[in-house]
């Protein structure tokens, strides 16, 4: 059988990536320097084998295409966990996104991370 394991992102500032995603519900497993010198974070979710590793690498200029790629968590209760979000100061898209799920269907949102990667939330 074959697992994923974890997804690798470039960030601009490891420790501003670090504390975004933590307000996610992330937790910092791990820090450490590569091999080739970056500077890497390991960030888990409670119940998951697949972790977000996140990359920084002083030399290295970061440029995220709009739409290029998200990764994407599942929550039981969306309109609280956004409010807790909105209440950590993150956006949340769209921005009628409380109307929108008063009106019944499926539940989805984004926040957009420091350095442009979407992240898609949805209830499950």
């Amino acid at each position: 059988m074959i697992k994923f394991l974890h997804t690798r992102i470039r960030v601009s500032d490891l420790d501003q990536s670090i504390s975004f995603y933590e307000k996610l519900g992330f937790h910092l497993g791990e820090r450490k320097d590569s091999p080739a010198g970056n500077k890497l974070g390991f960030l888990h979710l409670e119940g998951n084998e697949h972790f977000l590793e996140l990359c920084y690498s002083p030399e290295y200029k970061l440029s995220v295409p709009e739409d290029l790629v998200h990764t994407a968590v599942g929550v039981s209760d969306i309109i609280a966990y956004c409010t807790k979000l909105e209440g950590e100061k993150i956006e949340i898209w769209p921005a009628n996104w409380k109307e929108k799920f008063s009106s019944g269907g499926r539940k989805m949102a984004f926040v957009t991370d420091p350095d442009g990667y979407e992240v898609e939330i949805l209830e499950r």
